[in-house]
């Protein structure tokens, strides 16, 4: 991968290691996309729980930029970075919505 693309994902990864630094150390949930406060049961819960998924999305930023960049075994993994990229965010987000609930009260309640 090019420099400037490496620089990119590293870019992001700092962007959204960020937001997950001030939401779960800075309780921040306001950051959080879709955030309810009448809906809410456990502010804290929910903080650390999207501020550690955040991080972890950083993380696989940081991983497939220095992937992408040192290319080992050949370029092998370099070319399955940008697949792994994908499903990891996807997985990541999704685990993200669905286990968010958890700290919701029901819309029935």
């Amino acid at each position: 991968m090019e420099l400037g693309g490496v620089i990119s994902l590293v870019a992001a990864a700092i962007f959204v290691g960020g937001l997950g630094i001030l939401i779960k150390h800075f309780g921040r949930v306001e950051l959080i996309a879709g955030y309810d406060p009448e809906r809410v049961t456990d502010e804290e819960g929910l903080a650390a729980f999207i501020g550690t998924n955040a991080l972890y999305v950083a993380g696989l930023l940081v991983f497939v930029a220095l992937v992408s960049y040192t290319e080992p075994l050949g370029g092998e993994l370099a070319a399955l970075s940008g697949p792994l990229l994908i499903v990891g965010t996807l997985l990541l987000a999704g685990r993200m919505v669905i286990g968010a609930r958890r700290y919701e009260q029901s819309a029935e309640s």
